[in-house]
């Protein structure tokens, strides 16, 4: 059996294994945004050297002045959320960075193998790849889709991580499948609960449209549609944020997570052999620290023989930037945290 998966421990409060406990403290989150950036409501235009964000905030070069003219009422959302606190403070997180083939059913087989055994060592939080149950192509998305809201007979993926986390009482972020909705495809990831019951469905909402003359080419708007909603999900581990791949280059995303009470957000993804080895970790790593919370990743194994070639390297990336652990590119390596 070929399968990849990385066993860690996650902490609330404290960096897991490091010699020096650090208490999480997060940044104010008083301006962050529902909205992209550029975004403004009520915007003026000047002819002024000055921004000008409202007609009645200014912000000029003097800290001053910024200080005595911004209102928080003005604030471009409400207050964050009241962080909660998690169920547990400490618990094992286990990545399964599966090898993915044509055959569907295979893939199924593979990644429940994967996750009873990621279970049996002790993981409360198991995580799958990206579109970990069809080839990544824009031929295949149509033809592995499933209707996850039919039932289990149209979406045998989702029927076998609800029943895997019921019977082995875990929490499931079931990395993501193309999903279909009426005449629309979608790149999904559904989360389920120790009871099995679907807690939450994140539709991927920034698709992945990339040409690098020379190196790749990829457009998944050609068959896929773009979710509209961000996801927050309360389950047994903690308040997790979810995003799939593309998602994590999205820094509003993330802060809206961290304003709603994240402790935790996972990204299924599957970065290339292009942009991989220079933003796969980076981008990881500047969301933890950016948000001062925790970051797991979840991507398929490296198939040099397939049609899209994945980067691997699962990680778990801790609040101050740091690598808590990692694997390689292939199935079959595994590593455990405590």
């Amino acid at each position: 059996m070929r399968l990849g998966y990385l066993f860690l421990s996650s902490s609330s409060s404290s960096v897991v294994g490091s010699s020096i406990s650090r208490s999480i403290v997060r940044p104010a989150p008083s301006l962050l945004l529902h909205r992209p950036f550029h975004f403004i409501p009520n915007r003026t235009t000047t002819k002024s050297n000055r921004f000008q964000f409202s007609p009645r905030t200014t912000l000029t070069a003097s800290p001053s002045s910024m200080a005595s003219t911004f209102k928080p009422e003005q604030a471009r959302v409400p207050p964050a959320l009241q962080l909660p606190s998690p169920p547990i403070t400490k618990f094992k997180i286990g990545l399964c960075q599966l090898s993915v083939t044509a055959d569907k059913e295979r893939n199924i087989v593979h990644a429940r193998a994967a996750i009873e055994e990621a279970a049996e060592k002790g993981a409360k939080l198991v995580v799958l790849p990206e579109i970990w149950n069809s080839p990544y192509s824009n031929d295949s998305f149509p033809i592995y889709a499933e209707d996850i809201d039919t039932g289990p007979d149209a979406s045998p993926s989702t029927a076998m991580l609800s029943e895997a986390a019921r019977l082995l009482k875990i929490t499931i972020v079931g990395g993501s499948i193309p999903e279909r909705s009426g005449d629309k495809l979608y790149n999904t990831c559904c989360v389920f609960d120790a009871d099995g019951k679907l807690k939450a469905k994140h539709r991927k909402i920034h698709l992945f449209d990339i040409d690098i003359p020379g190196k790749i080419t990829f457009k998944e708007s050609q068959t896929l549609t773009a979710g509209e909603t961000p996801t927050v999900v309360d389950t047994e581990v903690g308040r997790i944020g979810i995003g799939i791949c593309y998602d994590i280059r999205f820094q509003e995303l993330a802060m809206l997570y961290a304003a709603r009470g994240a402790h935790l957000i996972c990204y299924p993804g599957a970065f290339n052999m292009t942009t991989g080895p220079l933003h796969w970790e980076l981008l990881q790593r500047a969301r933890a620290v950016d948000n001062q919370l925790y970051v797991a990743t979840c991507a398929p194994a490296r198939d040099v023989g397939g049609g899209y070639v994945a980067w691997g390297h699962s990680t778990l990336i801790g609040p101050f930037g740091e690598v808590l652990a990692t694997t390689e590119h292939g199935p079959g390596n595994c590593h455990l945290g405590d």
